[in-house]
């Protein structure tokens, strides 16, 4: 998880550092940068025309050239940026969908309980032509929709007893606005009553209803009073202008933020006297300032403050954002994290996408269950404190200028999708080419390996889990027993419990006692303590002797031909081991009588027993491996009393099978140790 947020995160940087490249190549090519101003004299006509509409101010009657010049200086200062923004989304041209709604319910669903935006529906009645032909409607359509106004259209002929019911006996428009100005209140639906049926007209009496919810100041009075007062909101924003009403963008982002931001327009036209103004310093007119309790902020100063719906939108969201904006947030970063997973997982193809989409699933689910608590912890009344601290620590952080080209990059990669995913994708085939040539050189096969590799390798390891649950999960090798026999298969699946054991912890292993074998002759210049704590060292030095011995052990031949030693007979005696010499006909390993209590190393030594634990079994052999103990090796016995040399014992137990390969009995569970009558002698067992 955290390989993948450094990858994010270096993404993210260099996303940052192409936005800065861009920037000096636009000024160099052209010799400007975004946040230069632009002369509205040095524009055409057509190009002034397309701001005032971005902007939401109407031009219908004004003909002249310098009437539209003097309206775009009026509503804001314009910057190359916004001029750009403005002549692409007017060559794009891209096709806006309407609704179409079906009965009562979807109209109620859609306009009525939707409180915090504007819809436009053209209602249709029965055997009646719609109010706006279908040409005008298109550019009705096109024309709010850059202001996030919704549009519609309703059908009487679907469901003519609410058309009754609601008056509605002529083809009419219906605008839905939120009537009051806290979060979540009553809508109003207002009917067109103009004659004239165009789209100006109508666009002026969208923008008029929109308006009349922004509270408005004529006079410096009112102004000191309102700039004075303390109420439910935190943050206002001011418009100081020479207009008549405020811009359509202005009024649509009062309705999309009701409840956390107050909108206030202040009309400057006929003031005589703007002394207050400059006292709490406001000096040029037009001017957007947004007042908060840490301070006044003026919009349009930093990279990417444009005079537009979009611009000054992000700009709110990062000041007062929403749960849902931070839930959005959040779940668009985990899904790139998500993604990586597939440039950082090496091997076969489809190894890659089932490895995505389990991550997928997993980070979504985690993140959904996280989010839970944290709604119902916001619910809290006493958190309200805590609330405010956050909002001041978003208002604090996102009016710096590094917070400023972070809006302008978003704005920029989310108005170009293509090169957001180009950039994305060539970030991860990078990751891709230095994990690959990072795991070669650590000689990884899993790189080289294809589909049906990966597949047959899935399948192994699903059988190996299904018929083995406790050996799958240990990286010890093992041999499956129906890999030889397949009608143990079918025997395993008549009798489950012969494979279906309980999971038992390995824990247990480190505490079983080891020791060195020694013979008495042979001086040692190392002397190994009787507890597994002081041996951990040769421990390790010799598992990783016997992991790299070229010998296999058939552990499961052995389980087979080992007996159990009855509990109501005699433990094992010191002389000779009766449950390895009851087998020595049996095959693959022609087993022999273990002669227990005599030193059959080089040179017929006796073994040194009192370095052994008292409990343990006196042995010379290790009937895992078949081996004889070696001066200096190192052993682990079992609470049976059975010693073996440490490497197989712990390759035995680790490999899920928790018994003694001589008496069965379980290497977890304690017996009652075994005391030796008297010393062995030197003579061997008959």
């Amino acid at each position: 998880m955290w390989v993948k947020l450094c990858c994010l995160l270096l993404y993210f940087l260099a996303l940052f550092v192409m936005a800065r490249v861009f920037e000096a190549v636009a000024w160099y090519e052209s010799g400007f940068l975004a946040t230069q101003l632009v002369d509205p004299v040095a524009l055409s006509f057509r190009k002034l025309r397309t701001i005032l509409e971005c902007r939401g101010l109407g031009h219908s009657g004004l003909p002249e050239k310098k009437d539209v010049r003097e309206l775009v200086e009026k509503s804001g200062d314009l910057m190359e940026g916004e001029l750009y923004s403005a002549l692409k989304e007017e060559e794009a041209s891209e096709s806006v969908s309407s609704t179409n709604f079906s009965g009562e319910m979807h109209f109620y669903e859609l306009v009525e309980d939707t409180k915090d935006g504007i819809w436009l529906v053209q209602v249709i009645a029965n055997d009646r032509s719609p109010l706006v032909g279908k040409v005008h409607w298109e550019k009705m359509v096109k024309k709010v929709s850059r202001f996030g106004i919704r549009t519609g259209t309703f059908n009487c002929s679907s469901d003519p007893r609410y058309c009754r019911r609601r008056g509605w006996l002529k083809s009419t428009l219906i605008m839905s606005v939120p009537q009051t100005s806290t979060s979540k209140g009553k809508v109003m639906l207002k009917e067109y009553s103009g004659r004239k049926i165009e789209v100006e007209h109508i666009f002026k009496w969208i923008t008029a209803h929109a308006a009349s919810r922004i509270k408005s100041i004529y006079n410096s009075e009112h102004l000191k009073e309102e700039w004075n007062k303390s109420d439910q909101y935190r943050v206002k924003i001011y418009l100081f202008a020479n207009l008549d009403q405020p811009p359509a963008f202005f009024s649509a982002l009062s309705v999309k933020f009701t409840g956390r931001v107050e909108f206030i327009f202040v009309n400057v036209e006929n003031w005589d006297n703007k002394s207050y103004m400059a006292e709490i310093g406001i000096y040029k007119t037009p001017s957007y300032i947004l007042r908060t309790p840490e301070g006044i902020y003026r919009y349009g100063n930093n990279t990417g403050e444009f005079i537009s719906l979009r611009a000054m939108d992000t700009f709110l969201r990062s000041l007062q954002p929403e749960v849902n904006d931070l839930f959005v947030l959040s779940l668009v970063l985990v899904n790139l994290m998500a993604w990586m997973d597939l440039f950082i997982t090496q091997g076969a193809t489809i190894k890659r996408f089932v490895v995505l989409i389990s991550t997928l699933g997993t980070y979504n689910s985690l993140l959904i269950i996280s989010w839970l608590p944290v709604l119902g912890f916001l619910q809290l009344p006493y958190l309200d404190s805590f609330y405010e601290y956050s909002l001041k620590l978003f208002r604090y952080s996102n009016t710096t200028t590094l917070a400023s080209w972070v809006r302008a990059d978003w704005m920029f990669y989310s108005s170009h999708p293509a090169l957001f995913l180009s950039t994305y994708l060539g970030h991860g085939l990078l990751i891709d080419y230095f994990e690959k040539k990072r795991r070669r050189n650590n000689n990884t096969d899993e790189v080289n390996a294809n589909n049906l590799e990966w597949l047959s390798s899935l399948w192994d390891w699903y059988t190996s889990y299904l018929f083995h649950p406790i050996a799958s999960f240990q990286h010890f090798p093992f041999d499956s027993d129906w890999d030889d026999d397949p009608d143990l298969f079918l025997e395993r699946l008549a009798f489950p419990d012969l494979w279906l054991h309980p999971l038992i912890p390995t824990d247990y292993i480190k505490n079983l006692p080891m020791w060195r074998f020694k013979c008495l002759g042979i001086h040692s210049d190392e002397e190994m303590p009787e507890t597994f704590q002081d041996s951990e060292s040769d421990s390790d030095s010799e598992s990783k002797e016997v992991f790299s011995s070229e010998k296999e052990v058939s552990e499961d031949d052995e389980l087979s031909t080992c007996h159990r030693c009855s509990e109501g007979e005699p433990r094992c005696g010191a002389e000779t081991c009766l449950c390895a010499n009851r087998y020595r006909h049996h095959e693959p390993y022609e087993w022999k009588a273990r002669s227990y209590g005599s030193c059959n190393t080089a040179g017929d030594m006796e073994p040194d027993w009192s370095a052994w634990p008292s409990e343990m079994l006196h042995c010379t052999e290790c009937v895992v491996c078949l081996e004889n103990f070696a001066d200096g090796c190192l052993l682990m016995g079992l609470p049976c009393g059975h010693v073996f040399h440490q490497n197989c014992i712990v390759m035995w137990l680790a490999g899920g099978r928790h018994c003694c390969p001589v008496c069965r009995w379980a290497s977890y569970k304690k017996k009652q140790p075994y005391t030796h009558p008297q010393p062995l002698s030197n003579e061997t067992p008959s």
